[in-house]
């Protein structure tokens, strides 16, 4: 029989933490994810060398507060797109390493997605800087 109060309860062992406890313990998981790109992904490094270029030259770029903000969102946008296809990755690997069309579709999927961010890079980065 299905107890009402169980909806209450957390689903995982790793939730349940609440105010600045949850905060830091997000933080501090961030920062490890963060780790674990940079140690095992080798287009994240690449991505991120991007970035130390890009970041700072759409600061010095001549273009409003707006064009730089859009400039630099767009470098994080790679990042954050990057990030979420590697986690895609990991999952359908810790699943199976057999082939399968759905892990293939799953990490074709995750690929597009870092394409369209990164053409929307360059896109974003033309059209602050000439048009």
């Amino acid at each position: 029989m299905h107890d009402p109060r169980q909806a209450d309860e957390p689903q995982s062992p790793f939730k349940g933490k609440t105010g600045l406890i949850r905060i830091w313990n997000a933080f501090r998981y961030s920062l490890a994810g963060l780790g674990a790109a940079l140690r095992h992904e080798d287009a994240f490094r690449q991505e991120c060398l991007l970035a130390l270029v890009l970041v700072p030259l759409a600061l010095i770029l001549p273009s409003s507060g707006l064009g730089k903000a859009m400039l630099v969102g767009s470098v994080i946008l790679v990042l954050v797109v990057e990030l979420l296809n590697s986690a895609i990755e990991a999952t359908v690997d810790r699943v199976s390493l057999e082939r399968h069309l759905l892990a293939k579709r799953a990490k074709d999927i995750g690929s597009a997605a870092v394409m369209l961010s990164l053409l929307n890079l360059a896109l974003v980065w033309v059209l602050v800087l000439f048009a």
